[in-house]
């Protein structure tokens, strides 16, 4: 699972995974940082900086991690 991370409009630090089910807003950048790589394991190639604006949202529809086996069809 890969972070995003930047700042809002405000300037607060955003934190968001990108399926868009976990994260927040921060006061500092370690703040930020350090709540990324707790959730991700301590990857930091997993956490990526986001240029410019970036606002939290919690809006956006997860990523659906079920898939229908190749070949099969619904009945």
């Amino acid at each position: 699972m890969q972070f995003q991370m930047g700042r809002d409009s405000r300037g607060n630090w955003v934190v968001q995974d990108d399926r868009g089910l976990r994260g927040g807003l921060f006061v500092s950048r370690e703040q930020a940082l350090r709540f990324a790589m707790l959730e991700n394991g301590s990857r930091p190639q997993a956490v990526v900086t986001v240029p410019g604006v970036f606002e939290l949202s919690f809006n956006r529809k997860p990523i659906s991690a079920v898939r229908k086996p190749f070949g099969k069809q619904a009945a």
